[in-house]
């Protein structure tokens, strides 16, 4: 949804519930950062403690939440049925579209992200408010397991007859630098596909064409089936969105990079053949 489809619903009177997923990977406040200014009407989401359950090295740093986690989460958020659902940040969507894809995935239809979020928001001029907004509960009840997912195995099995994509910075791909998890390279096999590259320089999407024609030089060709990883399942999302936008449907692979190299399984580094 771009910025402007989101202020003419809203001064419609078209109510829509928007959500803000304040957090990028090393962020020290992001409730500080929503506190002291947010898009109207927007509630607050924690993406550690209500987007994810408790990280181990059994799971990844950001495990998809249990359903009863989610639904507490859904309740306090004020989500009720039939409504529509707008999800935004301050990071080009990446961590927007992981509440997107568990809202999608928990049978939630019409749920979309701000393209470009609150930087674009606040680019156009539009207004923004601090403090606290606590809506009245919820009442949407969630039903996860909508959209396809990868455990481990078969996350390493992918390579072998579809395209696994990588979405993590090409640095950490290659096994250059490793700053949060065990290990330093990738997945046998996985393609790097950094999530940065599915926006353009204004931190907007880029256009359905560009797009395509980005996945295609990756092999995803629409014929064999596309799995998405990342450091722990988070910007991830975005990528699965990106895949979604010109019509391929991709599977995530919840437990990512955190989890694969903290198991003892084989890495690879460098460039892929």
């Amino acid at each position: 949804m771009s910025v402007g489809e989101l202020a003419a619903l809203l001064a419609s009177g078209g109510d829509p519930t928007v959500l803000d997923v304040r957090w990028t990977l090393g962020a020290t406040d992001p409730h500080g950062a929503y506190l002291a200014g947010h898009l109207p009407g927007a509630v607050y989401v924690d993406l550690d403690t209500e987007l994810a359950d408790p990280p181990s090295p059994q799971r990844g740093r950001h495990p998809l939440p249990a359903p009863e986690r989610l639904q507490r989460a859904v309740r306090r958020w004020g989500l009720r049925p039939g409504r529509p659902v707008v999800v935004c940040d301050a990071a080009g969507g990446t961590s927007a579209a992981r509440a997107w894809w568990l809202l999608r995935d928990a049978g939630v239809a019409e749920v979309r992200v701000l393209d470009g979020g609150l930087d674009v928001w606040r680019a156009a001029g539009l207004p923004i408010e601090p403090g606290e907004v606590v809506p009245a509960p919820g009442t949407l009840r969630i039903a996860p397991g909508h959209l396809p997912r990868l455990d481990a195995d078969a996350a390493g099995a992918l390579p072998a007859s579809g395209v696994l994509l990588d979405a993590r910075a090409g640095e950490r791909y290659r096994g250059e630098v490793e700053p949060v998890d065990p290990r330093a390279g990738h997945i046998p096999g996985a393609v790097s596909a950094p999530t940065t590259e599915n926006l353009g320089a204004d931190g907007r999407f880029r256009a359905p064409e560009v797009l395509r024609a980005r996945f295609a030089a990756l092999g995803v060709d629409g014929r064999r089936p596309v799995g998405v990883s990342c450091g722990s399942g988070v910007t991830a999302s975005h990528t699965v969105l990106a895949l979604a936008v010109i019509g391929v449907e991709a599977a995530l692979y919840p437990g990512s990079w955190s989890q694969w190299s903290a198991s003892g399984r084989p890495v690879a580094t460098g460039r892929r053949p």
